[in-house]
């Protein structure tokens, strides 16, 4: 494995001969790769990875002689022109992206310089830091009747936030949020959350680096005490915080329960058993797979 640093060259264009693949690393534990991933890593020519949020744990799998280089000192234009240039090279270029491709990543900013270059691009899709912190929290972010809606969103910083999607509106349907890239603004997620209607007392789950093999932290509280929390844990980036009706639900004395796996339902692979009355038939409805 080599590890380059981040020069690149324009010489004259030459046809590309290799695929450049965005691959989603997972939260932090390398091990979290999908398999296809991982797969690609061990067969790429050359691997560009964002060193400040993937673990170098996740390029282990690169064989001898990969290029390696990390993109976190590098510009847009600076990280295209490489991904072209080693297309040029390699049949296997893979860009390592933290979590997944497709939320809040560079995906369609790098694609469009490579799709200009006829360089061909393919994505695989990774677990997101949110699920992971749910995951690690053991907690599920929709419940039967409590929540079955969850919105990923942040807080606007120096990226501005589409008209209607300010926290405050979005927190008004009171269903799950999960708030990335915002951590070092939780005074106004605090804020936003109140202003939507949410009690002082509602739980809110921070997770720190979900999933990083010994760096993990869990910090619960409520709308109320959640900033003060995480200033005590010096938790300060690199975190998901999840504020949901559905947290806490494992310690609940009354949960409603999935009609999927209900004794009297009736699908295509059980028949149900009949309730109260004789004449009672339970309706039959295919199971829906979740994501």
């Amino acid at each position: 494995m080599q590890i380059n640093s981040p020069s690149v060259t324009n010489d004259a264009p030459s046809k590309a001969v290799g695929k450049v693949w965005f691959v989603g690393a997972g939260p932090g534990d390398p091990e979290l790769i999908t398999v296809k991933g991982r797969a690609l890593v061990e067969r790429a020519g050359a691997i560009l990875f964002a060193g400040s949020l993937v673990s170098e744990a996740a390029i282990r799998w690169a064989p001898p002689g990969c290029v390696v280089l990390d993109s976190k000192d590098m510009t847009l234009e600076q990280m295209s022109a490489w991904l072209i240039e080693q297309a040029r090279l390699h049949s296997v270029v893979v860009r390592l992206q933290t979590g997944d491709p497709g939320l809040y990543g560079a995906l369609i900013e790098l694609v469009q310089p490579l799709d200009a270059a006829g360089v061909a691009v393919e994505v695989v899709p990774g677990v997101s830091s949110a699920m992971a912190s749910a995951a690690a929290a053991v907690e599920s972010l929709t419940l039967p009747e409590v929540t079955q809606t969850v919105i990923f969103t942040r807080v606007e910083g120096r990226t501005p936030m589409p008209e209607g999607e300010s926290l405050e509106e979005l927190a008004k349907h009171h269903t799950t949020l999960c708030i990335f890239l915002s951590i070092t603004l939780m005074g106004r997620v605090a804020g936003a959350l109140t202003a939507a209607g949410w009690s002082p007392d509602a739980p809110v789950v921070v997770v720190h680096k979900a999933s990083w093999p010994g760096e993990e932290k869990i910090v619960r509280g409520t709308v109320a005490t959640i900033q003060a929390l995480c200033r005590e844990a010096k938790i300060v980036s690199q975190s998901m915080i999840i504020a949901s009706p559905t947290l806490g639900a494992r310690h609940w004395k009354t949960l409603a329960k999935s009609k999927l796996y209900d004794a009297t339902f009736t699908h295509r692979f059980r028949r149900g058993t009949v309730a109260d009355t004789p004449q009672a038939t339970a309706p039959t409805i295919a199971p829906q797979e979740t994501s």
